[in-house]
């Protein structure tokens, strides 16, 4: 009988999920080489090949496509018989990550919501990109996080919606069509960054980074002055002194993917009660035909 090790299949999933090798030996704490290794020991121990070379990017076989949903089941039971003698979190503490250029206008109603629907949780909360925050959830380190992709979701998501994304610039910008485009950014970590560059880098524009902030409100103030262009969601666009690009010489923004995920461990009623509370605040208006709900699972590439 071939027992395989946890922790060649926590380095398949991992590789997966962040669709990196190298990020996946950065999530580990281990190098790329030891990532290689891994997943060379795991497909002799398995007799099969699990990623097909012939596709770009790591692109699973049918074969790996199957070890992986088995690997994240049996690491979610090893999980919980580990949390069994030492918990991870105590029942009433849970840990949320949020995505911070989405979700900080939302703030002040998250943390009354939450507090008036859940006075007996000790909740804690912070900001980082979907890569940093999926290897948490993953590791046990969140319990629940929201997250952002520009190319797709494939973790298993309680709610997931699709966000329309739209060009924004000050009233005064006008674009030299002889130039690159000027772009103001949050940086290349944030979703929204990505699909902008994606936009262009598909239609074969030139562009230029001109601006990288630290704050959507810095990224705000530099478009107000006619730094660039900038990429937002669309009812995220009104914003003093700044005016939706609708009929820009730009190529479209593809929508975001977004998605409110449950992690392995803590109370599984009071994580899905939580979801269904976040989804209310941060989901899509029930009443713009633009923001799709997507169906139950989608798999579909991320970064």
């Amino acid at each position: 009988m071939i027992n395989i090790p946890t922790e060649l299949l926590r380095t398949l999933v991992a590789v997966v999920d962040l669709r990196s090798f190298t990020k996946a030996a950065h999530s580990l704490g281990v190098t790329q080489p030891a990532v290689s290794a891994q997943i060379k020991r795991l497909q002799a121990l398995l007799d099969c090949e699990l990623f097909d070379k012939s596709a770009p990017g790591v692109s699973l076989t049918t074969s790996g496509d199957l070890v992986v949903n088995y690997a994240r089941r049996m690491l979610s039971i090893n999980d919980q018989i580990v949390d069994l003698s030492v918990p991870r979190l105590g029942p009433q503490s849970l840990r949320l990550g949020l995505p911070g250029d989405y979700a900080t206008p939302h703030l002040p109603r998250i943390f009354t919501e939450l507090r008036t629907h859940y006075p007996d949780l000790r909740l804690s909360m912070r900001m980082d990109h979907f890569d940093t925050l999926a290897r948490d959830l993953r590791q046990g380190d969140l319990n629940l996080m929201v997250g952002l992709s520009e190319s797709g979701i494939t973790l298993d998501a309680r709610h997931q919606w699709l966000e329309p994304t739209v060009w924004v610039r000050s009233p005064n910008f006008n674009l030299d069509p002889d130039a690159p485009v000027p772009l103001v950014t949050l940086g290349e970590g944030w979703a929204i960054h990505r699909a902008a560059v994606s936009a262009l880098n598909r239609a074969q524009r030139s562009f230029e980074v001109v601006f990288i902030g630290l704050s959507k409100t810095s990224v705000v103030e530099a478009v107000r002055h006619g730094l660039g262009v900038f990429a937002v969601a669309r009812r995220r666009s009104d914003i003093a002194g700044i005016a939706v690009w609708e009929d820009a010489p730009l190529p479209p923004v593809a929508p975001i993917h977004c998605g409110i995920f449950l992690g392995e461990s803590g109370p599984r009623p009071q994580l899905e009660r939580l979801a269904d509370t976040l989804f209310d605040i941060l989901g899509p208006e029930r009443d713009c035909p633009e923001s799709i709900p997507l169906g139950p699972e989608v798999v579909v590439g991320q970064d």
